[in-house]
Order: C-alpha cells, then sequence, then structure tokens
C-alpha cells in the first residue's frame, strides 16, 4: 500500500516513466521475411524435396521472374525444372495441365493473373473439372500461381482480383495469403495437394 501512495504522490513524473519503459531488449524470435522471399522458399523447399516439382511461366528461368520471385531457381535447378516460356499463356497453361495428368507437379506461374484469362479453358475446364469428371481416377496435382489484384502505376490491364471469381469454379482451391508465413506455407501445401490449386499473391 504504501508503494501505491509513493507511486500516486509522485504524479506525472511516474507516469511518464512508465510510459517510457521499454518493455523487451530482445530481438524478434523470427527473422522478417517479405512475401517475395517467402515464396521463393517455398519453391526452392519444393524443389528440392520432390523431383517431380518444376515451374514454368513467362521469365522465371534466366530473368529470375517478373517480381524476381524465382530468383536463383533457375541456376540452381537448370533447364529441366525452372523453364521458361513463351508469351502464350494458354500454351503453357495447357502443357502444365499434361504434366500434371502424367505424374509431375507444375507450378504455372502467371506474369499477372488478368493474363489467365487468356487460358482459363485450361485452368477450369482441363485443370479444375478433371478429377470430378473422371470419377476421381485422374488427380491434377498443379498450382497456378502469381500475382493479383491492384498495384501502382500498372493500369487497367494488370490490376483485377480474380480470386473470388477463381473461387467459384468447383475443383480449384484457391487461397490469397495475408502474410509471408501464409504465402510459404500455403504455397508448399498447394504443391503437395493432388488438387489444383491458385495462389494468388
Amino acid at each position: 500500500m504504501a508503494s501505491l501512495r509513493s507511486f500516486l504522490r509522485s504524479g506525472k513524473n511516474a507516469v511518464s516513466v512508465v510510459l517510457r519503459r521499454e518493455f523487451s531488449k530482445t530481438s524478434p524470435a523470427a527473422v522478417q521475411v517479405n512475401v517475395r522471399d517467402a515464396l521463393n522458399q517455398a519453391m526452392d523447399e519444393e524443389l528440392e524435396r520432390d523431383e517431380r516439382v518444376f515451374l514454368l511461366g513467362e521469365e522465371v528461368a534466366q530473368y529470375d521472374g517478373a517480381y524476381k520471385v524465382s530468383r536463383g531457381l533457375w541456376k540452381k535447378y537448370g533447364d529441366k525444372r525452372i523453364i521458361d516460356t513463351p508469351i502464350t499463356e494458354m500454351g503453357f497453361a495447357g502443357i502444365a495441365v499434361g504434366a500434371a495428368f502424367a505424374g509431375l507437379r507444375p507450378i504455372c506461374e502467371f506474369m499477372t493473373w488478368n493474363f489467365s484469362m487468356q487460358a482459363i479453358d485450361q485452368v477450369i475446364n482441363s485443370a479444375a473439372k478433371t478429377y470430378y469428371m473422371s470419377a476421381g481416377f485422374q488427380t491434377v496435382p498443379i498450382v497456378f500461381r502469381g500475382p493479383n489484384g491492384s498495384s501502382a502505376g500498372v493500369a487497367a490491364q494488370h490490376s483485377q482480383c480474380f480470386a473470388a471469381w477463381y473461387g467459384h469454379c468447383p475443383g480449384l482451391k484457391v487461397v490469397s495469403p495475408w502474410n509471408s508465413e501464409d504465402a510459404r506455407g500455403l504455397l508448399k501445401a498447394a504443391i503437395r495437394d493432388d488438387n489444383p490449386g491458385f495462389i494468388s499473391q
């Protein structure tokens, strides 16, 4: 009780000391990682863990990805597992779906989800519906990945968000990570899943 009286008598000085007090001087428990690096780590770990996993898309290999998400992967895994494609979304999405039918685990990267509209037949009719239409016989372990939604300076053709639209398509698992931990964990889970996944960043 005496210490409380002393505290109350000291008035504003005691309050200002309490407000200035730092509660912890220890460093954070985990290293801060941005979403780009978290996605890169997830792909690297899964490429190393499973030789059936490969990445294809525009500029994912030699250029390290338009947004540098695949940085360093081409140098580590080579041309057979990190594949640059021409600007033909329907074509490389079809190749990825066919590879998934054959038992591989492709990560099909769109430079932006707006361009996935060019490949909509492959994403919806070939990937998303095949498991159901084959009565559960044919799995499609594929991940469609890329940036989605508005961003500064990318104008109308790069600013739409298709997550809700794709989320209404049966057979497709759609995730939109909130932070880097979610991005890493959800991408790893999607790569290991036998169903088509849509990862929006």
